[in-house]
């Protein structure tokens, strides 16, 4: 088998539903399979991917294992010559992994491939591509100073290596995953990515950030960015600058002190509502003939009016895009067209009576 995708899944399973469905035609024609490891959702989850998604191997823990070892559960089962660690907020490209393995095996130094992440606004993630996370730079974060974070010296459309890639999709060789330990399971959530992109440049292979594949990440889907939130993505910062640079105990102490006030900023914005951006107008944007369902004040586009309305500039609207009819690249590239200019996105995955989409990398998304 050549590909092995593995998701680890939490309460979102109206975003998994999209995400496979945009995954079986990625795969398709590729030798591959897909495992969903359920962190204890208690949700729709599970009867969700056993009806609409048989072919898709699923382990449901009793308990939310965390997000390192979840992922090693599914790597354990897997049979690919490739993993791609990938969230379940994301929706992938028809051709994503045709150009992201036919870029990897170009590669003799290969580590693990990144890709050109967008959040639900149709702006590009930084955090796709980052430097090193030393101790210096996990400060300069804490102090919301993101400069030395990010790997700024490579452009987002451009490919290149870099040290630290995202655990919302990580490809990689599953020997090279099992050589170097796989995700380190004292990292519950956070931080795993960050120690997984180091420890296999530390065996002498090079990480590589693919400018040219586009994927959409919604973004802490599984996620309140709240004080706990905070303590846990900082938290993971400090036991990666403790694992490999600093035995300090001060050094230590110091930055825990300086996690916790953090921490406190997060808990004073804990009571603060998404920006509604409102809209003037709704789209239904879909090359399918008929939809019965269709609200009275939505207006009906097909893509080639959408294309041809691109020019236009639309602005305080919202594009309802129906995967039904309608290519998920397509999809991609008119939230990029459209955006920043107050208009906001939602999906509906095929057959569904429902759509998600999210308006700030910042805060939940919304599922209507």
């Amino acid at each position: 088998m050549l590909l092995s995708v593995i998701i680890v899944s939490y309460k979102v399973p109206q975003y998994l539903q999209l995400c496979l469905e945009s995954l079986t035609r990625s795969l398709k024609n590729i030798d591959s399979e897909i495992i969903v490891v359920d962190n204890a959702s208690e949700d729709a989850t599970i009867p969700l991917v056993k009806t609409a998604f048989p072919q898709v191997k699923l382990l449901v823990n009793s308990e939310n294992k965390g997000f390192s070892k979840a992922n090693n559960q599914g790597v354990a089962v897997a049979k690919g010559k490739y993993l791609c660690i990938l969230n379940p907020d994301t929706m992938v490209p028809e051709t994503c992994f045709q150009d992201v393995l036919a870029f990897a095996e170009k590669k003799d130094d290969l580590g693990a491939v990144g890709v050109r992440l967008i959040d639900g606004t149709g702006n590009f993630l930084p955090e796709s591509k980052r430097n090193l996370t030393t101790p210096k730079v996990s400060i300069q974060k804490l102090l919301s100073n993101g400069n030395s974070y990010y790997a700024t010296n490579l452009d987002e459309t451009e490919t290149g290596k870099v040290a630290i890639l995202v655990g919302a999709f990580m490809f990689l060789k599953r020997q090279l995953y099992q050589e170097v330990g796989g995700f380190d399971e004292r990292f519950f959530m956070y931080g795993e990515d960050i120690d997984l992109s180091y420890v296999i440049t530390q065996k002498g292979y090079s990480n590589y950030y693919l400018g040219k594949v586009t994927v959409l990440h919604f973004k802490g889907e599984s996620t309140v960015k709240d004080r706990q939130y905070a303590l846990r993505f900082y938290g993971a910062m400090r036991l990666f600058a403790r694992k490999h640079f600093h035995k300090s105990n001060l050094f230590d102490r110091l930055l825990g002190f300086a996690i916790k006030l953090i921490s406190q900023t997060y808990a004073a914005q804990e009571i603060k509502k998404p920006i509604n951006l409102g809209f003037e107008r709704r789209y239904w944007v879909s090359d399918t003939p008929n939809l019965n369902d269709q609200p009275d004040d939505i207006l009906r586009l097909n893509w080639d009016g959408l294309r041809a309305a691109y020019s236009e500039k639309p602005q305080h609207s919202r594009f309802i895009f129906d995967l039904e009819g309608s290519r998920t690249a397509d999809v991609i590239t008119a939230m990029q067209q459209l955006k920043n200019r107050q208009n906001t996105f939602r999906i509906r995955p095929s057959n569904c009576n429902f759509s998600c989409g999210s308006d700030s990398a910042h805060h939940r998304g919304q599922v209507l």
